[in-house]
């Protein structure tokens, strides 16, 4: 039950998704379209809705990381094409029939199990290879030095899963670094050389895609079937201080917000939080708020000013960051009160938190900041942008 207020809360502008789908389109060649991913509920902001808000964009496939995710969003009326970008274990092979969705093929013994399954239960399974052109994760590896190639042809050959379609994954698309930059550059023509292989040989690759985010980013004019953005349509990347080789206008779909619980004075030498780490050098006034490390606030924050927004400007948090709550100093702020709002992601009064800002304080992406965000922050969601 979501109550109509609450301690803590995000809130998602999914109006602004048309708008960053169409800075996406602007980058890539008209003839790819989009995978939606949506996996990890879509980077903490709602699978269900993100996927809605996107296919009132036109967009007509999504990637999930596992059939749960998937059955999630079938059993929401989300009917589109569902590719699951990882391994699903046998025991749950049926569910891939029962809600008509294509599974990633991570190696050739994977692939024949499911083969095995289909043939046993009179069916066929939709399915993409995955090419492991150097992220060494999952995927049939085509490099130079060990290029298995005929582990891809079984696959096509495969009487009782249909590969409708071949994948790869970029590991350094993000990096300017002229090492990465090649490797990159070699992850495609390994790519290339796979698809033109495959023809070659009278195999149609089927459905073709390479690009994550920094590869939309930084490789717009690579032509296959579809990119993959997911951070992307969320109008944010990994990191704003990480340099790309393109220019769109993103617009950030999420903020974080919470309420300020008390307000009380501190002494000169008084201490704050768990740890004593803070100890006031003056007459102090602080602001307690209801977020804490539980909800997703990295603890990481604790004890290095990290600025918050209140009233339009921004304050200090301190002492460390606690489960529920944590603190902040607005000796310098009037009328600070019960029920006033504290903005961590957003704009308040012309004033914006970044979510790039709170990652890089504490030392990750926002790939892991968005999806540590907690089940227990409820998400509001608005329509307009």
């Amino acid at each position: 039950m979501l109550l109509s207020k609450s301690r803590a809360w995000a809130e998602i502008d999914l109006g602004r998704i048309a708008h960053n789908v169409e800075e996406v389109r602007k980058l890539i060649p008209k003839q790819s379209k989009i995978m939606g991913i949506v996996k990890a509920n879509a980077y903490g902001h709602g699978d269900v809705e993100c996927a809605r808000a996107l296919q009132a964009c036109g967009v007509d496939f999504f990637g999930v990381s596992s059939v749960d995710e998937a059955m999630h969003l079938r059993m929401n009326g989300i009917d589109s094409k569902i590719l699951i970008l990882g391994y699903t274990p046998p025991e749950h092979f049926s569910q891939l029939v029962k809600y008509d969705l294509i599974q990633t093929l991570v190696d050739l013994p994977y692939a024949k199990k499911l083969d095995a399954y289909a043939q046993a239960n009179d069916c066929v399974i939709q399915a993409h290879a995955k090419a492991d052109t150097g992220m060494n994760r999952i995927g049939v590896v085509v490099q130079d030095e060990t290029y298995h190639i005929e582990e891809l042809f079984a696959m096509y050959a495969m009487k009782h899963v249909h590969v409708c379609g071949i994948f790869s994954h970029f590991s350094v698309s993000d990096s300017q670094d002229e090492d990465d930059l090649r490797y990159t550059r070699h992850q495609i023509e390994l790519f290339d050389r796979v698809l033109a292989d495959l023809r070659a040989a009278g195999v149609d690759p089927g459905t073709t895609h390479l690009q994550n985010s920094y590869g939309i980013l930084n490789y717009p004019d690579l032509c296959y079937d579809y990119v993959r953005p997911g951070l992307l349509y969320m109008g944010v990347t990994s990191d704003d201080a990480i340099k790309i080789n393109t220019d769109p206008h993103f617009l950030p779909i999420l903020s974080l917000k919470a309420n300020v619980t008390m307000v009380k004075w501190l002494h000169e030498g008084d201490s704050v939080s768990y740890g004593r780490h803070f100890r006031a050098k003056r007459k102090t006034k602080v602001a307690t708020v209801s977020i804490g490390y539980a909800d997703g606030v990295p603890r990481e924050l604790s004890n290095q000013d990290f600025e918050v927004l209140l009233h339009g400007r921004r304050v200090k948090i301190i002492g460390n960051i606690c489960m529920d709550q944590m603190m902040l100093d607005v000796t310098e702020e009037d009328d600070v009160k019960e029920g006033d709002i504290v903005t961590l992601i957003g704009e308040d009064g012309g004033a914006i938190a970044s979510v790039d800002a709170m990652s890089r304080a504490s030392h990750t992406i926002n790939n892991e900041t968005l999806t540590r965000f907690s089940v227990r922050l409820p998400r509001i969601y608005k329509k307009q942008g």
